[in-house]
């Protein structure tokens, strides 16, 4: 894979954005940390990278909008969110145990807890990266932390 094949910015459309807990915020922050530091997207045509993501939630789709570095648009496609939604629902409910759990529980139920998180987490990253397939070429951990993005878009006022 070609060094450029990357995203160098993510832009989320949080124009209704709700407030997050601070364990969500964090999340978020962490996500687009690690993606803008490693990161394997090439979107499927042969175009040249970095390039600048904006995503975005619409009509229960997850609309990408591939910029290349000057901010000039490239491509967009969307990708149907329904087969994500049972799997989001029950991640969330998993990490709000998890948080709960943080607070006063013993190290062996947390580690119990946060074992069928990441349980989720990679099956909605491993989902994620089957149905990109046809438009991006991502690694798992690039899938991993667009995952995370796409949960925290799914959080509705």
């Amino acid at each position: 894979m070609l060094k450029n094949q990357r995203i160098c910015s993510i832009k989320l459309d949080d124009h209704v954005r709700v407030r997050l807990s601070p364990n969500i915020e964090h999340e978020r922050r962490v996500a687009i940390h690690d993606l803008l530091e490693d990161n394997v997207f090439a979107p499927i045509g042969g175009f040249d990278g970095p390039f600048q993501v904006h995503l975005t939630m619409q009509d229960g789709r997850l609309i990408f909008n591939i910029h290349d570095q000057a901010d000039e648009p490239l491509v967009s496609f969307a990708l149907p969110l329904a087969e994500f939604r049972s799997l989001i629902k029950d991640y969330f409910v998993v990490c709000g145990s998890y948080f709960d759990a943080i607070k006063t529980l013993s190290p062996s139920r947390i580690e119990a807890i946060d074992m069928g998180r990441r349980a989720l987490h990679n099956e909605g990253s491993k989902l994620l990266q089957e149905r990109l397939a046809d438009r991006v070429s991502v690694d798992i951990d690039t899938a991993r932390r667009l995952f995370t993005l796409l949960c925290v878009l799914h959080i509705r006022p």
